[in-house]
This record gives C-alpha cells, sequence and structure tokens, in this order.
C-alpha cells in the first residue's frame, strides 16, 4: 500500500521541551479530542478513534564498530475505514 505523508516536521528540541508534546498528545487522546500539528504553513488536524495500535520502536543506525544513532519510535495507527486499531496491551514503558 503506497504511504503519503501528510505532515512531517523534525528539528532539535530539549528534553523538557519534547515531554511537552507529548503531554499535550496524551491529554488529546485521553480525553478523546482531535490533534492538529502545525509547523509554519502546514497543519493537519487527526481525530484518532478510542482504539488504536501504538508501536513502540527502538533503534541503532550504524556500523556496528562504531558509534551510530539511536532513535526510539512513538508511532499511533488506525485504519481510516473503521477507525479500529487492533493491536496487542502488553507493551510496559518504565
Amino acid at each position: 500500500m503506497p504511504e503519503e505523508t501528510l505532515f512531517k516536521s523534525e528539528s532539535k528540541q530539549s528534553r523538557a521541551e519534547i515531554a511537552t508534546y507529548l503531554r499535550t498528545v496524551a491529554d488529546a487522546l485521553e480525553s478523546g479530542d482531535s490533534m492538529t500539528l502545525s509547523a509554519g504553513e502546514k497543519s493537519v488536524t487527526m481525530e484518532p478513534p478510542s482504539n488504536l495500535t501504538f508501536e513502540v520502536k527502538a533503534e541503532r543506525e550504524g556500523p556496528t564498530d562504531a558509534p551510530g544513532e539511536l532513535s526510539v519510535e512513538f508511532e499511533l495507527e488506525w485504519d481510516e475505514d473503521s477507525g479500529d486499531g487492533g493491536g496487542d496491551s502488553s507493551l510496559e514503558i518504565s
């Protein structure tokens, strides 16, 4: 299935600034509100359903014998047609 990027933003932020963004997303999810992502002239409003697929991925990119780049990715997915995300709920983050 082809992928279409509706919105993308990438910038260096402090841990505290990123935590603020994540709290805003968490508050919107908990209250059932829509989320509007905006940067400059670009924006998109998304309305996540009650049940989503939550994907967490930790990656290391680079050579195996030298320092690389580490990342943690959090992704929310749902089907546009049914609004159902499905997924497994055994994740723990501490």
